[in-house]
């Protein structure tokens, strides 16, 4: 018998992703329900072969449900996946809504597995904002080989970050562009076509980003809380995949070959690293793929113990879908939950 699992926002960006990756994957799942807000119920989704109807999140009993995969926002996971938790169904939540909750374990399955049989405090589990969650896997490896003390990160992200709305913004601007036509912006603080945006999330007082913030905080959490970060968020005009120029300070010495060495052993790692033109990845080639890539690691001889980095991922599926997947996979694979239908 296998798991009931249930997609929370199945109509998104990140729902349907998560519907691909539960196929591709494998997972065992006797039965996969899809859910959503009123206005969607009815609205058809796919699941591998098969078409599922969308359900009405609201109305939805998860008595019977072992692990619901949320992606539906901040507010509504913050009201409904206490609720959801409370019915013995465990939660894994994309939002940010929890993930800086001390009693929610926030996870990326190749950096922190452990933490999650923390989950049992309030049977939700946190999935890290996109940006962090391929910097994590790039940093952990070499934070155990050389220890970090400070990262400096200058992000690329795609417009799919911020949802259907600003894809959906970027082909309709970029459209516009050539045929002459008005160019609105409505998801973005300024025209994205054609152009960067040094600013994602709100602004908060010190001048940064909640998105910066979110890095910093998250990185902490899930790594090192010793570890100093300070980034910078960019929104840029590519539809899918998110890059991080990283600059990372070291206890101690450690070269860029032994990084280059360190990183291709490594969980989740993707090193593409030649000295030669086309030698390194972009977002397009990482689109579809699970890997966290990683490019252009050379040493900075401008700090001591420096390296550098260029460090790529699709971020509907690393970023989001596919780590939440991956903590469901872990959740099974270490008994940590029964098929609640097997149980009874």
């Amino acid at each position: 018998m296998g798991y009931k699992i249930a997609i929370a926002g199945a109509t998104g960006n990140v729902g349907r992703e998560m519907l691909t990756v539960l196929e591709e994957r494998g997972f065992p799942a006797g039965e996969v329900v899809a859910l959503a807000s009123r206005r969607s119920q009815g609205t058809e989704v796919s699941f591998g072969d098969k078409t599922l109807k969308v359900k009405a999140l609201d109305t939805y009993d998860f008595s019977d449900t072992d692990i619901c995969l949320m992606s539906a926002g901040g507010s509504v996971s913050k009201e409904w996946a206490p609720r959801i938790a409370d019915q013995g169904c465990v939660v894994i939540d994309n939002s940010s809504a929890w993930r800086y909750d001390s009693a929610v374990p926030l996870i990326v399955p190749e950096v922190n597995a452990d933490a999650v049989a923390g989950f049992t405090q309030r049977n939700i589990i946190a999935n890290p904002n996109c940006s962090t969650a391929q910097l994590v896997v790039a940093l952990k490896p070499l934070h155990d080989a050389a220890t970090i003390r400070r990262v400096v990160v200058s992000t690329y992200q795609s417009v799919s970050g911020a949802g259907k709305e600003g894809s959906d913004e970027l082909f309709n601007q970029t459209r516009a562009v050539f045929v002459a036509d008005p160019i609105e912006a409505t998801k973005f603080t300024k025209r994205i076509a054609f152009n960067v945006i040094p600013h994602i999330d709100v602004f908060m007082e010190d001048g940064s980003t909640k998105e910066e913030w979110k890095m910093m905080a998250e990185t902490k959490k899930i790594l090192d809380t010793k570890i100093k970060l300070v980034a910078t968020c960019v929104r840029v005009p590519v539809f899918v995949g998110h890059s991080e120029a990283v600059a990372i300070e070291f206890e101690r010495a450690i070269s860029a070959d032994e990084a280059r060495n360190i990183l291709r052993e490594s969980p989740g790692c993707l090193v593409i690293d030649k000295h030669e033109d086309g030698g390194y990845i972009t977002p397009i080639e990482a689109v579809g793929e699970d890997a966290t890539y990683i490019s252009r690691i050379r040493e900075d001889s401008t700090v001591e113990n420096g390296l550098m980095m260029w460090v790529v991922s699709d971020n509907l599926r690393k970023g989001a879908a596919t780590n939440a997947v991956q903590i469901a996979e872990l959740l099974i694979n270490r008994k940590l939950i029964q098929p609640k239908r097997q149980a009874a």
